[in-house]
């Protein structure tokens, strides 16, 4: 049976929607192709039709991703940036995996991915720096930058850290806590 173009392209946006969260939740090699398009609602068959490869679903779900969170981010302005440190550092961020962080986690599998998702991966954390960079106390630029790649990079090790822990929910919060205290936004 023939989809239409638009039923085909609503077909391609919940494969994406799907693999970003499930690429998030299991990496990209924890589920396989079978899975994703069933949890897209469609057969393997379908594939193929929409992507060049897993690959290249895993760049563009990646880019999705990485789209989300630059979006998150845009709309914390709303907020002070402590507040929103502090939501970034929550239990319930470190808890819901599929929904959260693509930095956090896709960083493993985009370091042993081809060129395509390292490509997306290095974009999409250029922009969130940007984003985060706009936001920061500093005088200068530069310095602005600096204080986005830092905090960038605190916030991240420590989401991943504290959800490496499982467990053990004391050294969870101890990392997040100390994470959240070294930010000039955070304590």
């Amino acid at each position: 049976m023939k989809v239409s173009r638009a039923q085909a392209e609503e077909n391609r946006e919940r494969i994406l929607d799907n693999a970003a969260q499930l690429f998030r939740e299991r990496g990209f090699d924890g589920i396989g192709l079978n899975d994703l398009m069933q949890a897209a609602g469609l057969t393997r068959g379908g594939f193929y039709g929409h992507f060049e490869s897993k690959d290249d679903l895993a760049a563009q779900a990646t880019r999705r991703a990485l789209q989300a969170n630059r979006e998150q981010w845009k709309t914390q302005s709303d907020r002070s940036l402590q507040a929103w440190v502090k939501a970034y550092l929550s239990d319930a961020h470190r808890d819901h995996i599929g929904a959260g962080c693509g930095l956090v986690a896709l960083a493993g599998d985009a370091a042993r991915g081809g060129p395509a998702v390292r490509e997306v991966f290095a974009e999409g954390v250029a922009n969130l720096v940007a984003t985060l960079q706009e936001q920061m106390p500093a005088d200068s630029a530069p310095e602005q930058r600096e204080q986005a790649l830092a905090m960038l990079s605190t916030l991240v090790g420590a989401l991943l850290l504290s959800r490496a822990v499982g467990g053990d929910t004391a050294l969870s919060s101890e990392l997040r806590e100390a994470a959240r205290k070294s930010l000039p936004a955070g304590g």
